[in-house]
């Protein structure tokens, strides 16, 4: 079969030059401009790199028009129904899920690599104790090569494969540390008989005085189902900001503690990670219910500033999978705590106008992962500043898989976008 191309001509010139078209295993094909500038002179100008693809990857395929969330394959509803967020994990880094023997010596591993050097509590206790704890997160996760630098050979796929797993697996202790840290509380260390979110969840609220979680006496499995399905919902996102920005440090030969550092920077940012917290931030503003319909219309209003949060999405034009399946353990979690804050209230009252007002539905503008998941942060107790550290949790799943993934891949070139220049021309002192 022959290889399909693009022709491009220069209005200008009259030339005319042939570009290869390539296809994925799903999804638009693209046009291969690597060769461009060589044989026209020119570069593409793509603010956002919304129509451009930076790299070939294998882990996650997105089909924002039919609502598609693929990980490796797998419909994301099928993963999030029948695997724990580590098995989901093992998918993303494999490529494979484990057996029953791979994902117990993976587990395990996990568990070897949970706990942190003792050092890095006074580093930690070196931030002050109302530091945001997305600030001490990028400290700390950068830190890291400070600590275990014994195997950071990149070109040997063993000291890769020990970088990702430790990643993993301390992700979730720094975390529960930086919200002790915050709140005066000692830190506590992981358990190697509590699985991956139950150790979160003990690292997170338990006291010396009164254990959070004993033999016999579990935390609401409620809660703990609820938080593995977060984490498997937002464990990757194909080339997203922070994950585009892991690659990019990546391409440098940065160590990957430092590489995955920069993705939590990005995450930060309000545009990207920091969705769920602008939704609770709009309840909020918004107040009480009888409100609704005046913000309702103030939302309709393209002059008005204001703009309801957790509603559309930019990559899914229909619908976003993932809120179908979080929406179901949003009310399991809100029965289950019995949570009585007004918020609460207000969101679901706003979820049922917005789903029935015409203009929402013409525009196919429903609730998307984002506004469940920060109510049900919210009823779990988990500090509105630690809803961005819950993404990074999940989040660090998917970026070692990208970096694991471009890491192994033959003839890497450092990234190096152009840009089109609009300062001033040669000119004199």
């Amino acid at each position: 079969m022959a290889q399909e191309t693009l022709t491009l001509r220069n209005n200008s010139t009259g030339k005319e030059v042939e570009f290869s078209l390539l296809k994925g295993t799903v999804g638009t094909p693209v046009v291969d401009v690597s060769t461009l500038h060589k044989q026209m002179g020119l570069f593409t100008y793509d603010p956002g790199f919304m129509s451009t693809a930076s790299c070939k990857s294998a882990i996650t395929y997105i089909d924002g028009e039919q609502g598609i969330l693929l990980y490796r394959g797998y419909p994301i509803d099928q993963l999030a129904e029948k695997c724990s967020f580590l098995e989901v994990a093992y998918l993303l880094m494999n490529g494979e899920l484990g057996n029953k023997e791979e994902q117990a010596v993976f587990e395990h591993e996990i568990g070897q690599h949970a706990m942190l050097h003792e050092a890095m509590r006074s580093f930690i206790d070196g931030f002050h104790y109302d530091a945001h704890p997305m600030a001490i997160m990028v400290g700390i996760v950068g830190s890291l090569s400070a600590f275990y630098h014994s195997e950071l050979n990149m070109d040997d796929p063993e000291h890769r494969r020990i970088s990702a797993m430790r990643m993993l697996a301390k992700m979730p202790v720094i975390a529960a540390a930086c919200y002790r840290h915050s709140i005066g509380y000692p830190y506590v260390y992981p358990r190697s008989d509590l699985s991956y979110c139950e150790n979160f969840l003990n690292m997170m609220f338990s006291l010396p005085s009164q254990k959070y979680i004993e033999k016999d006496n579990y935390i609401d499995p409620v809660a703990v189902k609820a938080l593995n399905l977060l984490f498997i919902l937002h464990a990757d996102h194909e080339q997203n900001a922070s994950t585009s920005t892991v690659r990019l440090a990546s391409s440098t030969g940065a160590n990957p503690y430092a590489c995955i550092a920069a993705g939590i920077a990005a995450l930060w940012g309000p545009a990207h990670g920091g969705a769920n917290e602008a939704v609770l931030s709009m309840l909020a503003e918004i107040g009480t219910v009888d409100r609704i319909p005046e913000y309702i219309e103030k939302a309709k209003d393209k002059n008005d500033p204001f703009r309801l949060m957790g509603f559309g999405h930019r990559v899914y034009k229909n619908f976003d999978p993932r809120a179908t399946i979080i929406r179901k353990a949003c009310y399991e979690v809100l029965e289950s705590t019995s949570a009585k804050d007004p918020l609460f209230d207000l969101a679901l009252a706003l979820e049922d106008y917005a789903l029935k007002d015409e203009y929402f539905v013409e525009k196919k503008l429903y609730p998307n992962v984002d506004f469940y998941s920060g109510i049900i942060y919210k009823a779990l107790n988990i500090p509105v500043d630690m809803f961005t550290v819950m993404f990074t949790i999940a989040r660090t799943a998917g970026w070692v898989s990208h970096w694991l993934e471009m890491m192994a891949e033959p003839g890497q070139r450092i990234g190096r976008p152009r840009q089109v220049y609009t300062g001033k021309d040669v000119r004199d002192v």
